[in-house]
């Protein structure tokens, strides 16, 4: 009991180190990662690809309210994985910070050093009283000088690089399929297959177009697009992973 107690006492202020160094409120807000739906990114050397599960929890949403793939400028893109509100208010920060530099520098601004803006916004809710860390993780992903890159956020303010990597519910599963099917030589279509059966994984092998989110940044364009759910329907299609459940049942 004691021991509980004392727990409790250090979890209360995201201030003040546990005696065995830890932050509670920084550890509880990767919990509160690990219950959003999955978010995945590829690195290939033909660009990036962004996919997220968007499943909705009832037929009566309109799918097209659940957004997990935003466009932060022409090059780069952002997928969540966690609280919607909390990814909101740092997509929103991204994109100042990329406007902010195409200003006062007149290009666009690196994806590393984007990353870096946001993790350094992110880090400072880990040391102010009154505030609590940002209960969300983020993959951002583009083109930077022609190469693609693509960055993991972390509650902590900390950046991760990766060539690629799954955030959210199943994400120990997820990035055990992706390092055993991923390759460096990737096609930017492979890149989207190799995504679209990640993400199938947390689905019985499974997908239906309205509940999966798909972009891409090519090297070649150097520009976002967020696919279609006609072209998101041809490419699970094309990778058999078409539900087999009636839809009138």
């Amino acid at each position: 009991m004691q021991g509980q107690a004392q727990q409790q006492a250090y979890d209360r202020g995201i201030t003040i180190f546990s005696p065995d160094g830890r932050l509670y409120q920084v550890e509880y807000a990767r919990e509160a990662v690990k219950r959003g739906t999955a978010s995945l990114g590829v690195r290939t050397p033909e660009g990036v690809v962004l996919a997220a599960d968007k499943r909705s929890r009832s037929e009566l949403m309109e799918a097209t309210s659940v957004e997990k793939i935003h466009k932060a400028d022409d090059h780069a893109g952002i997928a969540s994985a966690g609280h919607v509100a909390d990814a909101r208010q740092l997509i929103d920060f991204a994109r100042r910070s990329a406007q902010v530099n195409r200003l006062r520098y007149g290009e666009a601004i690196g994806i590393e050093t984007l990353t870096k803006d946001v993790t350094d916004h992110i880090q400072q809710f880990t040391q102010v009283g009154g505030a609590r860390p940002f209960g969300v993780a983020l993959l951002i992903g583009g083109i930077e000088n022609g190469t693609p890159r693509l960055y993991e956020t972390d509650p902590s303010g900390t950046p991760y690089e990766w060539k690629a990597v799954s955030i959210g519910a199943d994400r120990s599963d997820l990035q055990d399929h992706l390092e055993e099917n991923y390759s460096e030589e990737l096609s930017l279509d492979e890149g989207i297959s190799l995504a679209l059966k990640t993400i199938a994984q947390s689905n019985d092998g499974e997908l239906e177009a309205a509940g999966v989110d798909l972009a891409t940044i090519s090297t070649e364009t150097e520009e976002f697009v967020e696919h279609t759910n006609e072209e998101i329907a041809s490419h699970i299609a094309a990778n058999d992973l078409e539900s087999t459940e009636d839809p009138e049942e």
